[in-house]
């Protein structure tokens, strides 16, 4: 499965198409937090981990909110705005330094676990539709160069 990261420029931002309804209902709603969960996993031990909470109990809730936000953005009930107000992304992630490096380590730690997915019977086209919504979306979280 070929998952290519489109090229951000700094200050643009593409418009966004959100996954296809399939995704969630060939992964669930905790297969998301489950997906999330490994993820954030995967950053704790890469070299963006000091863009996420230090704090074990914050990570967790992070953790959750993030699955909140895919759960929500797939289609499913909206627990993110439920439990934290409209998603504003791109406010919400503006005390962090984010640029183009770390979107790319944030992207790619999706690879493997999305392939893993894919092993599991997830189709293909529902995988890269969810693979188009982050990478598209990941370039509005860029705000330093």
């Amino acid at each position: 499965m070929n998952l290519e990261i489109s090229q951000a420029q700094f200050g643009v931002r593409p418009p966004v198409t959100k996954p296809i309804p399939e995704f969630l209902l060939e992964v669930g709603e905790e297969g998301i937090r489950n997906l999330i969960s490994k993820h954030y996993d995967a950053i704790k031990q890469s070299d963006i981990r000091d863009l996420f909470p230090q704090d074990d109990e914050e990570f967790e809730q992070a953790k959750v909110h993030s699955a909140d936000f895919f759960i929500q953005i797939c289609g499913g009930p909206a627990y993110f705005n439920t439990n934290r107000g409209a998603p504003r992304m791109v406010g919400r992630h503006a005390p962090f330094r984010i640029d183009a490096k770390a979107r790319q380590t944030w992207l790619e730690l999706y690879r493997p676990l999305l392939e893993e997915l894919k092993e599991q019977g997830v189709t293909e086209t529902s995988l890269k539709s969810f693979w188009g919504y982050l990478d598209i979306f990941s370039i509005w979280m860029i705000n330093t160069q």
